[in-house]
């Protein structure tokens, strides 16, 4: 299997985390996409052009990253990242919605102020987006579950919690610390997640 994906995504890193987990990893190889290129095959896999995109050897494509964590779980023999139990599941689920919204919100901060030029820049639209970030983020310990739970909804609060301490949209720590101890113990817990650190 193919996974096209950016190193620096956290959508990817959910993807990179979940397999690694799981031990799919050695059936997988990571390929760099770029979503900016009409020419990288992203755009053929993933008619989006998002990552990430895993490629099936029978040549299906898998698209997004809870898609592609839903088959992860398939191919672990199920019930290893999304509980069988269906309120187990549906929180599970929901706290994945947050904090893919949550990553969401962040990633568009940082494409206003990467791709756009200063002078055409939309600070009431960044400030939207911060704003929403900061609601999830005074929401989410209500959905946190234990830090030694590994799950989908788990993954997925790990690497937006990741990806706002690496790219600093807003002060995530500030704003709930209540989240900061639940994010140590969940890396003391899961060591992988170091190893999928974008800066290695």
């Amino acid at each position: 299997m193919l996974l096209r994906t950016s190193i620096t995504s956290p959508f990817g890193r959910k993807t990179r985390l979940a397999a690694l987990h799981l031990g799919l990893s050695d059936r997988i190889e990571v390929v760099p996409a770029d979503t900016l290129d009409p020419n990288d095959p992203l755009r053929k896999d993933n008619p989006l052009g998002k990552i990430p995109v895993l490629a099936l050897d029978d040549g299906r494509c898998v698209f997004d990253s809870r898609v592609i964590l839903e088959y992860f779980d398939h191919l672990a023999g199920g019930n290893r990242i999304l509980p069988a139990d269906p309120d187990a599941r549906l929180d599970c689920l929901r706290l994945q919605a947050l904090s893919d919204g949550l990553m969401d919100a962040a990633i568009l901060v940082v494409y206003e102020i990467r791709y756009r030029p200063e002078n055409g820049r939309h600070e009431g639209w960044v400030d939207l987006q911060k704003e929403k970030m900061t609601r999830a983020l005074q929401a989410m310990h209500e959905f946190l579950p234990d830090p030694s739970v590994f799950n989908a909804g788990t993954i997925a609060a790990a690497c937006a919690f990741g990806y706002i301490d690496w790219r600093k949209q807003v002060d995530w720590r500030s704003i709930n610390p209540k989240l900061v101890p639940w994010f140590e113990a969940f890396q003391g817990n899961f060591p992988e997640f170091a190893k999928t650190h974008p800066e290695g």
